[in-house]
């Protein structure tokens, strides 16, 4: 449950609550008042826990360490977590070999940092009627990354523009 609606104090609304006390304990089911009375001559906060419930669970806590203490966690996982970004190579299908081999190098740099890959060929006026010369340049670049990266999406005419993904390998 996100903190905004958490429920603190007064701000409960219902007759009775099953309490937890601030060292864990369960002291049993009391009337919100009895609960509110232990959680200030504790110094602290009655914070409802589980609000949907039968009767709501309330815990006796410091409410701003709490807070804090998720504020921290949530951060933490942020920076665990990983975001696959997808890098796009574009090729001409008159493309030549030296230029074929630096974009490949790019394709696996790219591969090896965990992005996908979405490499496009264009085709421009009357290229479009040699597509077999796209599909062979999009293969090729699938036969020399296969240790690195998958095929997610063969290439397909979209258009003016051949398309295909490579996604990084998972055992890694």
């Amino acid at each position: 449950m996100s903190r905004e609606q958490q429920q603190v104090n007064e701000a409960i609304r219902a007759r009775e609550v099953r309490l937890i006390d601030s060292q864990g304990n369960q002291v049993g089911i009391k009337p919100l008042r009895e609960a509110l009375r232990l959680s200030r001559e504790a110094d602290l906060d009655l914070v409802n826990v589980a609000p949907q419930a039968k009767p709501p669970v309330c815990r006796i806590m410091d409410y701003g360490k709490y807070r804090y203490e998720q504020s921290k966690r949530e951060k933490e996982a942020r920076k665990k977590q990983k975001t696959i970004q997808i890098k796009e190579i574009r090729f001409s299908p008159s493309i030549e070999e030296h230029d074929v081999n630096t974009k490949l190098r790019n394709v696996k740099k790219f591969l090896k940092k965990g992005d996908k890959v979405k490499l496009t060929i264009r085709f421009r006026g009357r290229e479009i009627t040699h597509q077999d010369l796209g599909r062979k340049i999009l293969d090729r670049m699938a036969r020399e990354v296969k240790d690195l990266g998958d095929v997610e999406r063969q290439p397909k005419l979209e258009g003016r523009h051949m398309i295909m993904i490579l996604s990084p390998k998972t055992s890694q």
